[in-house]
């Protein structure tokens, strides 16, 4: 196929987009290169009939529009969001901006777009919208875990705006009858992701022997989802996936943080073995506002219909992502700028 893929430099669109070319698909990566974005997580792409980037910002509907009359691809999968959910309570404005009018405007062209669509290329156009089990609210300890038909109870300004995202994806089915569909998943980890996020600050912070910060009492619970697991399943459900569907994503992996955290300090000692106990470095600070209890995925539609399940255990899928930040220094590095104390505050380690 021919995929257009929106936040191809992201942490999970990369991942993507490395799955697809080694696959022999062909990629058009959108990106607008925000601060969370690495065109280096795609060095490894040495194929350029199968890639080409594009910089643009989903929200130039021009632009977007003549890219899509350019590339002529077979289908869209939307990846490009504001993601970060502390972010989001800082500063929601951009989170709307990106997630919910960017949506509207590259639902506007895909449909300009597959309206001119003739034959067989009309007939297989799909538009992939992926989501976050986030919009779904939280759960309590006792309660079942998210289904595609879990009512949506978004908590934070990011489940917010991607929950109305989900919406007019859906509207534009419903209304104008696009050909989507919608996957919703859980908590990502792996290689390339942004340092500000929970896993990879926990890992860098406790190379370094710096505080790991730890919300509340860490008892909130997320599913954790391996990266190229997720990867996998998002080409596969755009490939075999049923028009007008959703399909949940999960890594059947609850864990509480301080679990999560407690874990990657054990690989981390034993890694590096330097007689270190980096659970003392644990550091409980207050809760953040809305902080959902408890998310949970069933993911057992897509194994159902598609064949799909995850193959990344949580004990490997964390060794693997340990191994990589200590042995890739000099890919996360450059995020913290080239004084080693960029704008996450973030120092740099010299072995």
């Amino acid at each position: 196929m021919k995929i257009l893929i929106t936040g191809g430099a992201g942490f999970i669109g990369s991942a993507v987009i490395r799955k697809a070319v080694a696959a022999g698909h062909q990629i058009i990566n959108v990106d607008c290169l925000t601060y969370a974005a690495s065109l280096e997580s795609l060095s490894s792409v040495i194929a350029p009939s199968l890639y080409h980037f594009e910089k643009v910002n989903i929200r130039d509907r021009g632009t977007i529009s003549s890219i899509l009359q350019k590339h002529q691809p077979d289908s869209i999968m939307h990846l490009a969001a504001e993601s970060h959910v502390d972010r989001s309570i800082d500063d929601p404005g951009g989170f709307i901006q990106t997630n919910i009018v960017g949506t509207y405007t590259l639902l506007e062209a895909a449909l300009n777009y597959f309206e001119g669509l003739k034959g067989e290329k009309k007939d297989h156009f799909r538009f992939h919208h992926v989501s976050t089990d986030e919009v779904y609210g939280d759960l309590s300890k006792n309660d079942l875990a998210f289904t595609e038909e879990t009512p949506y109870k978004p908590s934070s300004p990011y489940s917010a705006s991607k929950a109305a995202a989900d919406h007019l994806v859906r509207a534009w089915r419903h209304t104008f009858d696009l050909p989507v569909l919608i996957t919703n998943c859980s908590n990502n980890y792996g290689p390339f992701q942004f340092p500000e996020k929970l896993v990879p600050t926990v890992i860098l912070k406790a190379i370094r022997g710096e505080p790991i910060p730890v919300y509340g009492s860490g008892e909130n619970i997320r599913d954790w989802l391996y990266v190229d697991d997720h990867a996998e399943a998002l080409l596969l459900a755009l490939q075999k996936g049923k028009i007008g569907e959703t399909y949940n994503i999960g890594g059947n992996n609850e864990r509480t943080n301080l679990e999560l955290v407690k874990t990657l300090c054990c690989i981390i000692d034993r890694q590096l073995d330097d007689g270190g106990n980096r659970e003392n470095l644990i550091k409980f600070v207050p809760d953040r506002p809305g902080h959902d209890r408890r998310y949970a995925i069933n993911a057992s539609k897509i194994k159902d219909d598609l064949g799909w399940e995850p193959s990344i255990s949580f004990n490997e899928g964390f060794q693997k992502t340990v191994d990589w930040y200590i042995s890739n220094e000099n890919k996360w590095t450059p995020l913290n700028g080239a004084n080693g104390q960029g704008r996450l505050g973030l120092k740099t380690t010299h072995k």
